[in-house]
């Protein structure tokens, strides 16, 4: 059951989001970097995930919803949800710090865009039921599933998310000018980023801990550093990736080395 339902949950994943690029891109013309088209591709590609785990859950395996992790539990897992908003401020923090001292940026208030405060606190938070879309496959689902232990499991499902966005690589969505290149450097990110997420969701037991981490990845971290980094500061994407992932890293081992990618009934943190 577990072998078929994995399987299927990846046909449909990826059927739904390599289709959806295919069409737009490749047979109609359409530029990926245009806002209409993200938002017309963009439904497929962010709740294909979580239309396939419905799908597997609900007639493929006919397991249910009781691992998924639906509940918000707001008070049980608020030191996490405060991790998760305000982790890639500090993320994104950090990184411009170390460009700035490699002397690769030079920090300019002029740099961000107007509304930055309200990017940064609150399209996170408004944002995050989007982000349901891929949490409730990629972790609720998938991660549960694949891998003998936790943190083999978030590797792997990290490999797999990844793949999942590749054929933006060879769009003009990335932007990447070595498409191969920018796989190499969008893997290494994706996968930090799953065992973060990995770790939050596990410890929180909600799924909705991981959505706002994601938000808050792709709307702080993501559009903050290509604006700062790449669009002002001239850095090419692949560059700023590895920028990026120094801090994601370091909170990775941090998780890793210290066991704590297991639920809480398994480990008490300090």
């Amino acid at each position: 059951m577990g072998s078929k339902g994995v399987l299927s949950y990846l046909l449909i994943a990826f059927g739904l989001a390599w289709a959806a690029v295919f069409v737009a891109h490749a047979v109609l013309g359409w530029s990926m970097a245009d806002p209409v088209t993200q938002l017309t591709v963009g439904l497929p590609m962010a709740f294909g995930p979580a239309i396939a785990a419905v799908v597997v859950r609900r007639w493929v395996t006919r397991e249910g919803f009781a691992d998924a992790g639906l509940a918000p539990r707001l008070r049980a897992a608020k030191r996490y949800y405060l991790i998760a908003w305000v982790g890639p401020v500090l993320v994104l923090a950090v990184t411009v710090g170390l460009a700035t001292a490699f002397g690769l940026y030079e920090p300019a208030l002029a740099d961000l865009p107007g509304p930055a405060t309200l990017l940064v606190l609150v399209a996170p938070v408004v944002l995050t039921p989007l982000f349901w879309g891929e949490e409730f496959g990629w972790r609720s689902y998938l991660q549960q599933r694949v891998g003998r232990s936790p943190a083999r499991a978030a590797l792997i499902t990290g490999l797999v998310w990844a793949a999942w966005h590749y054929p933006l690589v060879f769009t003009d969505y990335a932007g990447y000018p070595s498409p191969l290149l920018g796989i190499v450097t969008w893997t290494l990110l994706i996968v930090a980023q799953a065992v973060i997420l990995a770790w939050l969701f596990l410890r929180s037991g909600s799924v909705w801990v991981a959505c706002l981490a994601h938000a808050g990845n792709n709307m702080v971290i993501g559009t903050l550093s290509a604006v700062l980094l790449v669009d002002a500061g001239g850095l090419d994407p692949a560059s700023a990736d590895l920028l990026g992932l120094v801090p994601l890293a370091a909170i990775c081992a941090w998780i890793l080395l210290t066991g704590r990618l297991v639920p809480p009934a398994e480990r008490e943190e300090p």
